[in-house]
């Protein structure tokens, strides 16, 4: 039995993000499962390495219930970040550059070592440098901003731009820090990081054994995004954005008119 076109799929996503132009769910039309998907994700990187971008660390994606909600599916899944979506903190985007870009809070940290596939997170402190408040941009290439877990799996789980803001060392306790998200200094949305997995410790640890499942292992130096503490905002031209993390500080991003 002949197996989805992994190059393929991965071609049309990457001409989509390219361009800017929504394409319709593959999964379906392509028969891709999780494992294929991973592939297709896998293949979607080697076009941007291609391109001389650089692997510099790994996210999480659908780790509190409002995200698995607001997308409709119900798994923890990761993807792959690179230099070239790193956006500096108070940098400015183009909405124009996206399909239908969305933004929300999000923990970071910055791996020290190689931690081991299945390591306790008890072990969490001698593994990570330092731990910083983060705002990524997610921007899914399908139509309406909806797709199947194969589908936003392929889809670098709808990852496109990223702010870390000012690296601290990590405190005692992670596991229930408020958070808010500010648009031109409005609270849009308040959360709270018992939302990431109970715990953004938890993600790290689901992080390592889901990637390790493909492969891939972290590496000393790598940012990891735990995941969203909240739902997802829509980024709108002119807008300033601004996550609050409690005891970790702040990031921000400004949109372009």
């Amino acid at each position: 039995m002949i197996g989805p076109d992994v190059a393929g799929i991965a071609e049309r996503l990457g001409a989509a993000a390219d361009a800017a132009t929504a394409i319709p769910q593959l999964a379906a039309e392509t028969g891709l499962d999780v494992d294929a998907a991973y592939a297709v994700q896998a293949a979607l990187l080697q076009r941007r390495l291609d391109a001389g971008q650089r692997l510099v660390g790994l996210k999480m994606g659908l780790t509190s219930k409002a995200k698995m909600a607001q997308v409709g599916v119900d798994e923890v899944i990761w993807g792959r970040l690179t230099d070239a979506m790193r956006v500096p903190d108070g940098g400015a985007v183009d909405p124009a550059a996206y399909i239908h870009p969305r933004v929300e809070p999000e923990v970071a940290f910055l791996l020290d070592r190689l931690p081991e596939p299945g390591e306790p997170v008890g072990d969490f402190a001698s593994a990570v440098r330092a731990v910083a408040p983060a705002i990524e941009l997610i921007d899914s290439r399908y139509a309406d901003f909806r797709f199947s877990l194969p589908d936003v799996i392929a889809d670098n789980t709808s990852a496109a731009a990223f702010v870390i803001g000012p690296w601290s060392p990590v405190p005692a306790g992670l596991d229930n820090l408020g958070v808010l998200l500010e648009v031109d200094g409005r609270v849009a949305q308040v959360g709270s990081t018992a939302a990431i997995l109970g715990d953004p410790r938890r993600a790290l640890d689901e992080g390592i054994r889901l990637a390790g499942r493909h492969g891939v292992r972290l590496q000393s130096g790598w940012v990891f995004l735990a995941g969203a503490a909240t739902a997802a905002v829509p980024l709108r031209p002119g807008a300033h954005v601004r996550a609050v993390v409690e005891k970790l500080g702040t990031a921000s991003l400004r949109a372009s008119s």
